[in-house]
């Protein structure tokens, strides 16, 4: 068995361990000085000669082994504490109104109802809605018509039947009747598409809870009425106070991580940055969206920013292991993974500073890079054995 195949078995063998439970996995050390021994049926280890603090491994066993390889980023700098609190967000709420005057013929939700956005909540019988239904009719039976004629002429004209200026006038008449019958279409849309018979449903244009009614059933609305009041919960965004200047070092996109007031954490991403200061306060507003959970809204949270630093070094923080005490990163080499030692600075978020020891050029192993720290702690208790 080759160095590189006993190397990849390891540790995959370690993620079998780790996972299982089972404590440390019998693993084969990176090449070390020493000699080669054999044992029974072949499960025996082999020491070979190398490089101290590398792990030789090919990139598809790395791949194999869980061993995400990621690009060093520029991203140092200091990290700055902000107060914030949760807020719904601006599309969390919506007021649905009626699109036409009449009467509620159905209701189909209630309050505490939980509905997808486009779902119908109630239908409205209109007088308004069936004029309007009917001119739309009429409109596209004009505009037909206008076409059929305009066809028509265009074959008396090639027959040498009709002048020229006919063939231009069937032509106008044709375009204008089509221009009606949009626009009649497109006001039925807006009244929420009434048939024949004036009904239209109106529909939630969020998802969320009905938190309210406005009208009950067979209630006489106007056009522009409430009829429901539908928010969703899950819709809220977190607003920090911040000093003035950050917003010259804060983009949305930007990660942040957040505190809530029970301790927990949380991830977000900058959404908006208010260009200018308050005039009272000073300060200015970034608002953010979290990953997945959201504190609850009306909680007080905390947050953590990187500012600043462009031209600084941060690699992910679960790259950063340390070996005899020292903070290292693990580089992609030609043959596998090297030690590199690194100066650690500040943490924020996910990330690490890096203050010495990287260029900026490198490639280095990201998830699972304590993987390649366990080789190197195996190699160097096989060495003193």
């Amino acid at each position: 068995m080759n160095t590189r195949t006993r190397t990849a078995a390891a540790v995959a063998a370690l993620i079998v361990a780790v996972g299982a439970g089972y404590g440390a996995a019998r693993l084969t050390a990176a090449p070390a000085a020493g000699t080669a021994a054999e044992g029974e049926e072949g499960h025996a280890e082999e020491v070979e000669g190398g490089e101290p603090g590398v792990v030789t491994l090919s990139p598809a066993e790395a791949q194999a082994a869980g061993i995400r390889i990621v690009s060093v980023q520029s991203g140092g700098g200091g990290e700055t504490h902000l107060a914030g609190r949760v807020e719904a967000a601006p599309d969390a709420q919506a007021s649905v109104g009626a699109a036409l005057g009449g009467r509620i013929e159905r209701l189909l939700v209630a309050p505490g109802s939980v509905v997808r956005a486009g779902q119908p909540i109630a239908v409205v019988i209109s007088g308004d809605g069936a004029t309007l239904r009917a001119e739309a009719d009429a409109a596209t039976a004009e505009a037909r018509a206008a076409s059929a004629a305009r066809t028509r002429d265009a074959n008396l004209f090639d027959q040498g039947v009709v002048a020229r200026q006919d063939v231009e006038a069937s032509q106008a008449r044709a375009a204008a009747a089509e221009a009606q019958a949009r626009a009649s279409r497109a006001r039925v849309a807006a009244a929420g598409g009434p048939n024949a018979s004036g009904r239209a449903t109106i529909v939630a244009p969020i998802a969320g809870v009905v938190t309210a009614l406005r009208v009950g059933l067979g209630g006489v609305v106007q056009q522009g009425d409430p009829v429901a009041t539908i928010a969703n919960p899950n819709r809220v965004e977190l607003v920090f106070n911040a000093p003035a200047a950050l917003a010259a070092t804060v983009r949305p996109g930007a990660r942040i991580t957040v505190q809530g007031a029970d301790g927990a954490e949380y991830a977000a991403v900058v959404t908006a940055v208010a260009p200018g200061a308050d005039a009272q306060s000073g300060s200015t507003l970034i608002r953010a969206r979290a990953d997945g959970v959201a504190p609850p809204p009306g909680s007080a949270v905390s947050g953590s920013i990187i500012t600043g630093g462009e031209s600084g070094i941060a690699v992910p923080a679960e790259a950063v292991q340390t070996v005899d005490g020292a903070s290292v990163v693990f580089v992609v080499t030609p043959t596998g993974f090297r030690a590199q030692p690194v100066v650690p600075g500040r943490r924020a978020v996910d990330r690490i500073e890096i203050v010495r020891g990287l260029t900026g050029s490198e490639r280095i192993a990201g998830a699972n890079a304590f993987l390649l720290k366990a080789e190197l702690g195996k190699g160097a208790v096989e060495d003193h054995d």
